[in-house]
């Protein structure tokens, strides 16, 4: 395990790394354009089209939808699961339902990157 901890310095951050992992998350970054914005929020919600499909698998825990406060129209997604593997299930089992889902969410994106993939 390796730990470093916040000294006096502010620019210090404590970073844990241990063996066990609690979560998995997987991050997204959107860029909308102002006409779609409400369609977009409606989709990709913790209540939204997205959360929906997901919630089809009892090891998804969920997802947040956050706005940045100084750039309009730049979002992120973080979807919760379990565990990689319960990702990779849910992908598995339900493909066929998110590529269908990804493609009508097409049009609400001028931009879509995804971050990353992350132990937690």
């Amino acid at each position: 395990m390796l730990s470093l901890f916040r000294q006096r310095s502010p620019t210090c951050v404590t970073i844990k790394l241990r063996s066990d992992t609690l979560m998995f998350v997987v991050v997204w970054q959107f860029e909308i354009a102002e006409d779609k914005i409400a369609a977009f929020e409606a989709a990709y919600s913790p209540q939204g089209a997205w959360a929906q499909l997901f919630g089809a698998s009892p090891e998804y825990r969920g997802t947040e939808l956050l706005r940045d406060a100084y750039i309009p129209g730049n979002y992120l997604t973080i979807d919760r699961w379990a565990s990689e593997e319960a990702f990779r299930a849910f992908r598995k089992d339900h493909d066929r339902e998110y590529e269908t889902l990804d493609r009508a969410c097409d049009d609400l994106t001028s931009r879509e990157i995804r971050i990353g993939a992350y132990s937690v």
